[in-house]
Order: structure tokens, then sequence, then C-alpha cells
């Protein structure tokens, strides 16, 4: 089992905090720095700088970056394997990610469709063949890596160490739930729309959560967010957004807290989470998501 299968390393469990509150810390020190400055500002002036791509490389590479820290830190400072920390099986099951990807991928270029095509005012054509070469060069490179950071520090490394102390599943699935989505609210899209985005991006962590422990790894979890970062980079920008890139598409609609934020939430993750059940066969979802966890350690915190 995923969380259980933490009781075979014999780490203090105080390692399993270090990385994951010191990434928080860090995050919650940039928001307060910036309260009451206009992000979005200061994106632009970025940009300005050194360009849209320029910008993105400074933003998105500290998280790249971050997928190989965290790496070291659970295989030489925990002493725990980096398959145990992706899943539960006897090998990281590639297929898996390649699925999520996909489906999610298929599933975000129809949305995007759909908007064009039913909102075609919505969105200026922003393909440059030139431009896009790179960027798509330099996006299939870090994204995937930032996605996978994210992952491994909330659904691997932290989701792992707080059922390790609580001996619970729902506890860690909604603490890491919150403090990911709380993890982009310096984000420009927060200063844009208001604080109700946070119902979407607190949902996501949920949702990514739920398909880690039903399905006993990562696998899924990194392919979904994979396809959504990086296909939503590729497709669409707007001028109000985190990830401003040389994409197909912007975006140039004044943003709304409306149902787009609730649809995904409240309809696409739930029906998506039932078709990975019967694609994958999950039972017992209650007990695996609310029932306690047989989890022995002799250290202490």
């Amino acid at each position: 089992m995923y969380l259980e299968q933490v009781k075979k390393f014999t780490a203090n469990p105080i390692l399993y905090f270090i990385f994951p509150i010191s990434f928080i810390g860090l995050i919650a020190a940039n928001y307060v720095a910036s309260e009451g400055v206009d992000t979005n500002e200061l994106l632009q002036q970025m940009i300005n700088s050194v360009g849209v791509n320029g910008a993105f490389i400074m933003l998105i590479a500290p998280l790249s970056v971050g997928v190989f820290a965290i790496w070291f830190w659970v295989k030489f400072i925990q002493g725990q394997s980096i398959k145990s920390l992706t899943t539960s099986r006897a090998k990281v099951d590639w297929k898996r990610i390649f699925f999520s990807f996909s489906l999610w991928s298929l599933i975000t270029i129809g949305m995007t469709l759909l908007a064009y095509y039913s909102t075609p005012e919505d969105f200026v054509w922003n393909f440059n063949p030139q431009k896009f070469a790179i960027f798509f060069l330099i996006a299939i490179i870090l994204i995937p890596l930032q996605t996978s950071f994210e992952e491994y520090l909330f659904r691997g490394n932290f989701l792992q160490g707080l059922a390790l102390v609580t001996k619970s599943r729902l506890v860690p699935l909604l603490i890491t739930s919150i403090l990911f989505g709380l993890m982009h609210i310096a984000n420009p899209e927060v200063g844009k729309i208001g604080l109700i985005i946070m119902v979407y991006y607190i949902g996501t962590g949920l949702f990514l959560g739920i398909l880690t422990i039903m399905d006993e790894g990562l696998e899924l979890a990194l392919g979904f967010h994979a396809a959504n970062n990086l296909v939503g980079a590729l497709l669409v920008t707007a001028d109000w957004t985190a990830f401003q890139t040389h994409s197909i598409l912007k975006d140039v609609s004044e943003p709304s807290a409306g149902f787009e934020i609730i649809f995904p939430v409240l309809i696409v993750f739930p029906l998506l989470l039932l078709l990975f059940s019967k694609v994958y066969k999950w039972k017992n979802w209650k007990e695996k998501l609310t029932g306690p966890l047989e989890i022995n350690k002799g250290a202490e915190i």
C-alpha cells in the first residue's frame, strides 16, 4: 500500500516534514512580501526586461530543479527509495502516467476548441511558428519537472509523512490538498479573479490526492498534472495568468469568478475519478480514503 509502505523505512518522522514545511514557509514569506504589490505588473516588468521565454524560465526553473532536490532528500537523508515515493507497485507504471497524460490532454484540447468556437471574440490568434517552437522545447523540459516536483512534494513526501504521524488517510488528504491550493495564493489569477479561485486550486489538490490514495501511487497524478500545465501553456495564454507564453491562442476576455471555476471541481473531476475507477477497478472507497492506517514506527518525533 502506498501510504503504509513508509513503515519499512527507519528515518525519524520529522525528516518527512523539513522539506515540505521549508517550501511552504518560502511561499508564505513571498506572499507576505508581495502583499499590496501588483504581481501582474511585476510580471509584465520582468517580461519587458528578459522577454516572455526568459520570464517563464525564471519563474518555473526553481520548481523544475526542485524535483531533483526532493529526490536527493528522500533517498540520501530519509533513506527511502524513489520507487516507494512514487508507487506501491513493483515498479513505476509508465502506462498509467501516459494514459492519464493523454486523457487529460485530449479533454483540455477539446474544451479549448469548444470555448474558442463558442466565443471566438474572447480569443486572438497568438501563434508565431518560430517563437512557439522555441517555447515548446523549453516547456516540454521544464513543465513536467515542475509538476513532478509539486506531486512528489505534496502527494508524495508530505502525504506519506502525515500518514506516518497521524495514522490516518483523511487527515493527510485534506491537509495536503488545502496547502497545495494555498501555494497558488500569490498567483496573478487570484488578484484578478479573487479568492474564489482557491476553490479550483484546493479542489484540484483534493482530486490529485484521491487519485494517489485510491490508485496506490503517484502515476495518474503525475500524468494529469503534467498534461494540465503543459498543454494549457501551449494552447492559451492571457495577460493576467502566471504563465505568460508564446501559445497558440491568447484569451482577451475579462476573467470572472463564474461557472468555469466550479465546473471542473464539481463535474469534471468526479467523472474522471469514476472513469479511472472503472479502468483500474478501484474498490473500498470509504476504507481507503477515511479508514485508519496500521503503521508502527520505532522512531519518535
